[in-house]
């Protein structure tokens, strides 16, 4: 049976750059600072993930009918996270205004590919869903991230909203690895409003 996504009638663009720059320098610096293992194509470092695995004292929360807005289970800051004060503070921001639920360093390494897909509970237009933003850390001029089959000219500091339900893959023909952070968040009228005026400014 086909499951059928509902979306409301109110579209966004697919990719828009908020009005929001953070510190590239001190992310990276931070990041660096955990001690990054050498990896083969891509990596995931944690800074907010399901309590349970962060304390795994606690108990798997019980099952959940759906899973698509984090709402499912609590979600806490992990040990990588903690020994961040700058990278705390970026996600502080955004916990003072909305919901954060799973934040993560994402890195692709060097003359790797991230092949296109789709995810479908990441976009405004999903009812039920959370939505991701991305600040890129570490960067070249190598690295393209298409949406839509068109590059995102994301630049380091920069904070964008992808609508990551529309096909889209990362290229990075670069020598250096590509280090993003993601930040998923249950949208309300904050962030909606943040994202629909910087939508409006940049036409």
């Amino acid at each position: 049976m086909e499951t059928v996504t509902t979306r409301t009638s109110n579209a966004f663009s697919d990719r828009i750059k908020l009005p929001l720059n953070f510190n590239t320098a001190k992310m990276l610096e931070e990041a660096k600072a955990l001690q990054l293992d050498n990896f083969e194509y891509y990596d995931v470092i944690p800074l907010r993930s399901p309590a349970h695995l962060v304390d795994t004292s606690l108990p798997f929360p019980p099952p959940a009918e759906d899973y698509a807005d984090g709402s499912w289970t609590d979600w806490l800051d992990t040990n990588a996270l903690k020994k961040s004060p700058y990278l705390t503070s970026v996600i502080d921001f955004f916990k003072e205004n909305t919901t954060v639920n799973l934040v993560r360093l994402l890195r692709l390494a060097p003359h790797s590919t991230v092949k296109e897909h789709t995810d479908p509970t990441l976009g405004l237009e999903v009812e039920k869903s959370v939505i991701r933003l991305t600040i890129p850390i570490l960067n070249n001029e190598n690295v393209t991230f298409y949406l839509n089959n068109t590059p995102v000219l994301m630049k380091p500091g920069e904070c964008w909203y992808m609508r990551l339900t529309d096909p889209h893959k990362v290229i990075n023909n670069g020598d250096e690895e590509r280090i993003n952070l993601t930040i998923d968040m249950i949208p309300n009228d904050w962030i909606r409003q943040l994202i629909r005026e910087s939508e409006k400014n940049s036409k």
